[in-house]
């Protein structure tokens, strides 16, 4: 005899899942590269947090990055280059119940998809954006990105880059409605997993900087930070990231910051040598859009038909008045 209904949807609540649920095929990503740090700190996450892969989904752009959810055995959507986010806002707003992640690089983010960054922070939706930033395009073989420092020779610019290097975290922090800034960096995973489950934990855009390596083509870039561990600055506090003792025996430069105070989150957002890692800003008042909307509210069909009619009729050819008896050839 079946077990009854109620029991059934319990067990499948209750349910743990192994890391196993959540891997899906063999990352193409090259070897070194801080998108396997990244995908293992994700993964790690949702077996801790016991999520249910059928109420996961993964968005993502184009880029090395954003082949993300190829390797989540969840629901996943590989958009068009910079578009991830409104992407991403849709199924929120349709699936309010899903807990929706993005994985976006640094040309597909702050370059094409500038514009839907700005506004996907002041709208403020409930979602978990991870910002690839390896500093290069590396998909296309190694051009400028708007976060390559100043200098780099890339095959677009190959007597230097130009501009000073865009800066993510001062941005994000400039636009209106913010509410949850941190940073990490590949090379260490503690803090990688930290600040990503406290971002999936605020209810907001929580907007996470990963700072990571390109082996291909900047192998030496970061190489000062990976052996001199004085040029990481650890932030500290009771609303911050905590820090196991081996990690705070190595990393000795630390300040306490409170991530409520914005002003100073953007004056340490500012600096890069050292790389500050850990919660720089969080603000838990700051309404979510699709709570203003009320998403996924039940709606009558009669205003699905009628709503769907109205944007039909937008494109359909109307016979001339004179012509409307006539007869359809």
């Amino acid at each position: 005899m079946s077990a009854p209904m109620h029991d059934c949807l319990i067990r499948m609540v209750e349910d743990e899942h192994p890391l196993e649920d959540y891997q899906s095929g063999v990352p193409r990503w090259c070897s070194g590269c801080g998108d396997n740090a990244v995908l293992a700190a994700v993964q790690r996450l949702c077996r801790d947090e016991n999520l249910r892969p059928e109420k996961l989904a993964f968005v993502s752009g184009i880029g090395c990055a954003s082949r993300f959810p190829h390797y989540m055995r969840t629901y996943g959507f590989h958009g068009i280059h910079g578009r991830a986010l409104p992407i991403a806002e849709g199924v929120k707003m349709a699936r309010p119940d899903l807990h929706v992640f993005v994985n976006t690089g640094d040309g597909d983010c702050c370059s094409i998809g500038a514009a839907h960054w700005l506004h996907a922070i002041r709208y403020n939706m409930n979602m978990t954006v991870v910002l690839h930033d390896n500093h290069v395009y590396g998909l296309t073989k190694m051009q400028v990105s708007p976060t390559s420092p100043k200098g780099l020779r890339s095959n677009t610019t190959p007597h230097g880059s130009y501009l000073d290097a865009l800066n993510p975290l001062t941005v994000t922090l400039g636009v209106t409605n913010v509410s949850f800034v941190a940073q990490a960096v590949d090379w260490i995973p503690e803090v990688v997993h930290a600040v990503i489950q406290a971002a999936f934990h605020h209810k907001g855009f929580s907007f996470v900087r990963i700072i990571q390596r390109c082996p291909e083509f900047l192998p030496k870039m970061w190489e000062p930070w990976l052996h001199d561990p004085q040029k990481t600055l650890l932030l500290e506090h009771q609303d911050g990231i905590g820090y196991s003792a081996g990690l705070q025996k190595i990393y000795k430069n630390r300040q306490a910051h409170d991530p409520a105070d914005i002003h100073k989150a953007r004056e340490i957002a500012s600096c890069i040598d050292p790389i500050p890692v850990g919660i720089l800003y969080r603000d838990d008042s700051v309404p979510c859009y699709e709570d203003i909307r009320e998403a996924g509210k039940p709606r009558p069909i009669e205003m699905v038909r009628s709503g769907l009619e109205a944007e039909l009729d937008k494109f359909t050819v109307w016979p001339d008045a004179a012509d409307a008896g006539a007869p359809t050839p």
